[in-house]
């Protein structure tokens, strides 16, 4: 070959690439790399770079020089020509740097270590391609492994050593917290122990005792770095990212644990260093967790309420952390889902110990920890790895003492309201403002001294305002009236415990139904006294009440009749257990003898009401009974009008005894319907009224059966039956009890004593008659 590049040569450099301006800014790594995109009319600008970076020259020169025949040295003359006027223009360059220079142009490439200058081009092609970490990931480029498998295949660079050194360098970015693929390591780790376990698929591979050696420790120091890497899975691989890698770790290390290259790794062996990284990562997260939260190992300063603050947010925390394991991890450790599972239990240990010191300084019967049990028990009971777990036994075991204990006093704070309210009742109905409390989340009851004979009673809570707006007595009232204060409080404390302790979600079972049986059967009894309480000042109150006309039915009896009603509802809701639990028979003749007992006391309260509205009755036909004739009352009265007639018009009487009457019926309707919301009990009530009206006519009537009615006895009579008749069927009584065989019995006497009247009577009836008119006055 001639000391000048031929047409082709010079043909082939100019295809390959072309070199940039700024060669100052080259590194060692991309000399052979520019030289491959340059173009051989423009050395001369790349011998800027050679002059100004001696030490460069000699990969320069190495990368040149197998254009040409190894034994041939290009001419000197060559050399002069292309770069002394080059190196002359570059200022500042001294004469002995550039003698260095042309030393090192002059070199021969095969006197040289291609083995150990490899290692510094591809560790500074490494570098200069991890500038850009986040994409490359430790990959070359398509250009950089062209140029490096042209370097090792010229110069005879192995490839189990090419390998070696490529793991060397990606290890050492690794723990520079660089982004490195495990891929690419387990590509190269398997390509080197292929070559020195003597297993290559072609059966030619060769290894040297130096790279055996450095096998060795490359293995070694691969073992530790995973095992920092799967220690630090939260931090290496945020959110897992990148995609899969944490997987592949988890393959490299596998790979890595291998005797040779077909010996799989013993299952437990694996499963062991698993575990063993994920109770370190338990630690470290934790630490780092308590360190983001701002929370110092030694608060003991801190008061009772910041501690526990620092527990709800350092649990809040903590599940979310545990959730992004799950989320992000959990695919890769799918192989040991045990050790994902113990390295939450051990994860949340180190939180029991914090936990645990801060309920210990909570002050006695505080309730202000149970959003705390709240939080880490909605979300233990819902991972099936950590419900009832270690962690979960031991929030019960701490949680299990005050749950009873809270229970223990709201029953005997709801005890004794019961009975203060019942002796301060004044039976004024209330409208509640809170009908249900499922959306609450929790009732931050007061605090309860120890002194329990002197409990203070229940208050609402704060968030809740007051429980009830008292309704006033006017006559312009709202539409529903509930029951009194005593019993709207008693309802709402019964079902506010309750949906607590529901929204607890006990996790164990037979307590949670310990405690359910509990509540259902203090609400039983709370029942239970409430109604009696109820029926007595019922008996207490009819008692006192009048039997004239002037009855009306008190305010307080509708508020009673409301607050049995209430009972009623509020039984089958707080008296009930779940269906789905297996009720033992005693539990059912338990609650159904407290709904014998709210419908005993209905029908003595109707029966005792309708009994009142009777005797008013029986005082007014009473009145009527002084006109029967052949009595001495009735002689009298018509001995002294026919007496008076002859000397001045007498007033015969009037209907002011009907009219009475007429107007007690129908304002004590109205009181009932307005003021009872139940309309099914009104209507009972109605509907024995009206039968016990027509039963005590029908009897009065029945007694007079050989004697003429008197006619003012007949007009009274008249007026009375025909108006209760049109006022009770106002009031939603069915044709069928309207129409029962008393009434019929009345109409068909009141119309023939109505016949025989307007016979034998001078003046008649005046307009009173039993047939139905359009005119007649309401």
């Amino acid at each position: 070959m001639s000391g000048s590049l031929n047409a082709y040569e010079r043909d082939r450099w100019r295809t390959r690439a072309r070199v940039r301006p700024n060669y100052s800014a080259l590194t060692k790594a991309e000399c052979w790399f520019e030289c491959e995109r340059c173009s051989i009319d423009k050395l001369e600008h790349f011998g800027v770079y050679l002059c100004g970076h001696v030490d460069k020259v000699l990969i320069f020169y190495s990368s040149l020089q197998p254009r040409f025949h190894v034994s041939e040295r290009l001419p000197a003359e060559m050399w002069k020509t292309e770069f002394h006027s080059i190196a002359l223009a570059k200022r500042g360059l001294e004469k002995t740097q550039r003698q260095g220079v042309e030393e090192l142009i002059s070199a021969m490439p095969c006197n040289f270590d291609h083995t150990s200058l490899f290692i510094i081009l591809q560790k500074h092609t490494l570098v200069h391609r991890m500038n850009d970490s986040f994409s490359c990931l430790g990959w070359f480029s398509p250009g950089q492994v062209f140029v490096l498998d042209e370097y090792c295949a010229r110069y005879g660079v192995r490839g189990c050593h090419r390998h070696l050194c490529y793991l060397k360098d990606l290890m050492d970015f690794s723990d520079n917290n660089a982004l490195v693929d495990p891929t690419l390591l387990h590509y190269s780790y398997a390509f080197c122990a292929s070559h020195v376990h003597g297993n290559r698929p072609d059966g030619m591979g060769t290894v040297t005792e130096q790279e055996k050696e450095e096998f060795e420790e490359i293995r070694s120091r691969l073992l530790t770095l995973l095992e920092k890497q799967i220690t630090h899975f939260r931090y290496c691989f945020p959110f897992g990212r990148p995609e899969g890698a944490l997987k592949a770790t988890l393959s490299l290390l596998e790979r890595v644990l291998m005797k040779d290259i077909t010996t799989p790794v013993p299952p437990e062996e694996m499963r062991k260093i698993v575990q063993k990284c994920l109770e370190k990562a338990a630690l470290i997260n934790y630490s780092q967790l308590t360190e983001y939260a701002q929370i110092e190992a030694d608060n003991s300063q801190a008061s009772p309420e910041k501690r526990l603050e620092d527990m709800i947010r350092l649990g809040e925390l903590c599940m979310e952390v545990l959730q992004q394991n799950d989320e992000h991890h959990s695919e890769a450790f799918s192989w040991w889902p045990e050790a994902m599972g113990e390295h939450a239990e051990t994860f949340l240990s180190l939180y029991t110990v914090d936990m645990d010191a801060a309920l210990v300084i909570q002050p006695q019967d505080s309730w202000d920890s149970f959003p705390l049990f709240q939080l880490l028990n909605n979300f233990l009971r819902t991972d099936p790895h950590l419900c009832n777990g270690t962690f979960h036994k031991h929030l019960q075991d701490l949680y299990i003492p005050l749950v009873v204990r809270y229970i223990d006093l709201m029953e005997s704070s709801i005890a004794q309201s019961i009975h203060r309210g019942f002796e301060q009742e004044t039976w004024q109905s209330v409208k509640t403002i809170t009908n249900n409390l499922p959306s609450v989340p929790l009732p931050r009851v007061p605090n309860l001294p120890l002194n329990l004979p002197q409990m203070p009673s229940f208050s609402a809570p704060s968030w809740m305002g007051p429980l009830c707006d008292s309704t006033g007595q006017g006559i312009n009232l709202p539409d529903i009236f509930n029951g009194s204060a005593t019993s709207e409080d008693l309802f709402w404390k019964l079902d506010a415990l309750q949906m607590f302790v529901m929204d607890l979600h006990w996790p164990e079972p037979e307590f949670a139904k310990h405690l359910e049986q509990r509540l259902k059967l203090m609400a039983s009894d709370m029942m239970e006294a409430c109604v009696k309480r109820t029926k007595a000042a019922f008996d207490a109150k009819m008692q006192k009440s009048c039997k004239s006309t002037d009855f009306r039915v008190p305010l307080s009896v509708c508020t009673m009749f409301n607050v049995l009603m209430d009972a009623k509802k509020q039984c089958s809701k707080l008296c009930v257990l779940d269906q789905g639990q297996e009720v033992e028979q005693q539990w059912q003749q338990y609650h159904s003898k407290i709904d014998v007992l709210i419908d005993e006391a209905f029908k003595e309260m109707i029966s005792s009401l309708v009994s009142k509205f009777a005797a008013v009755l029986d005082g007014v036909l009473s009145k009527l009974s002084r006109y029967d004739e052949g009595t001495f009352f009735s002689s009298i009265l018509s001995f002294t009008v026919k007496a008076a007639a002859k000397y001045v018009d007498v007033p015969k009487p009037g209907m002011d005894l009907a009219d009475t009457y007429i107007t007690f019926v129908r304002q004590n309707q109205d009181i009932l319907r307005d003021r009872v919301s139940d309309e099914m009990y009104t209507e009972k009530i109605f509907d024995q009224w009206y039968n016990s009206l027509m039963k005590a006519v029908c009897a009065w009537l029945t007694d007079r059966l050989d004697q003429q009615l008197h006619v003012y006895q007949l007009k009274t009579l008249i007026k009375i039956v025909k108006k209760s008749y049109r006022d009770f069927r106002l009031q939603g009584v069915l044709d069928g009890t309207l129409n029962n065989k008393s009434y019929e019995t009345v109409y068909n006497r009141l119309t023939i004593e109505e016949a025989t009247a307007a016979v034998s009577a001078v003046d008649g009836l005046q307009g009173i008659t039993m047939r139905d008119s359009d005119e007649e006055e309401g």
